[in-house]
């Protein structure tokens, strides 16, 4: 798998391929590259509809002269916490903030989520967000307020009064939840549509079809998520919820 930075000619495919609503994993494949790598340029540089090669380019280059040069290090010396490489970890968290980008998720707002998710205690205050992240006070304010009224993480205070945001199984749960219900109003919305455009009428017949996916979608969110639940709470090197473990 080839490494190093995207070029200008891998940039100008990139731009090519999104013209021709090509997905990210066929342009990555055409390009001999991770479909991270061109997710993440993609969403890093104005999105599918805003990408331009050019622009990109002199970004990136922008970027990389303001980096530091890392200190060399002496292979097998941990770096980061429990012997992780700490350029594998940052690489990871770029990519996981591109995937919630792509989900919808404001860029900071991602990052934020990104931050929380990576950290080993899954709860950070504000100042450590600030200072882990290198953004505003102001940025971190508003990126949590979005995460908890959308039930992505929920807030407490620790023994110093300080406000520290969590998540965990128990919020992503929640949040499931609020999805399922969510898809579950779509379809009271498209039976009101079906009442008011007439039964029977194309576009009634189109909204109750709607209605009635959703229902189905809703629904069945619900059921996995109450039955799975329990994984959110078990360790990887545990059997799931329901399975006995063999006797010795």
């Amino acid at each position: 798998m080839p490494g190093g930075r995207l070029t200008q000619q891998e940039r100008q495919q990139i731009a090519l391929g999104l013209a021709d609503s090509l997905a990210y994993a066929e342009i990555a494949r055409r390009l001999d590259r991770p479909t991270s790598t061109i997710t993440r340029e993609v969403m890093r540089n104005g999105g599918p509809t805003g990408y331009r090669a050019d622009l990109a380019h002199r970004a990136t280059e922008r970027r990389a002269h303001r980096r530091n040069p890392a200190p060399p290090r002496t292979p097998g010396t941990p770096t980061a916490p429990h012997g992780r490489d700490a350029e594998a970890v940052r690489e990871f968290g770029e990519t996981m903030t591109t995937l919630f980008m792509h989900q919808g998720l404001p860029k900071m707002v991602a990052r934020v989520l990104t931050g929380l998710f990576v950290t080993d205690a899954g709860s950070l205050t504000a100042s450590e967000l600030v200072q882990q992240l290198q953004i505003s006070p102001a940025s971190v304010s508003k990126a949590v307020a979005f995460l908890e009224e959308q039930g992505l993480i929920r807030r407490t205070r620790d023994d110093h009064r300080r406000e520290r945001y969590f998540v965990d199984g128990g919020v992503w749960y929640q949040s499931t939840i609020a999805s399922a219900r969510g898809v579950a109003r779509v379809a009271e919305t498209a039976r009101q549509g079906v009442s008011v455009l007439g039964v029977g009428t194309p576009a009634a017949v189109r909204l109750e079809n709607i209605a009635r996916y959703s229902e189905f979608i809703s629904e069945s969110m619900l059921r996995a998520a109450e039955q799975a639940r329990e994984v959110l709470y078990t360790r990887p090197d545990e059997p799931p919820p329901g399975v006995t473990s063999p006797v010795s």
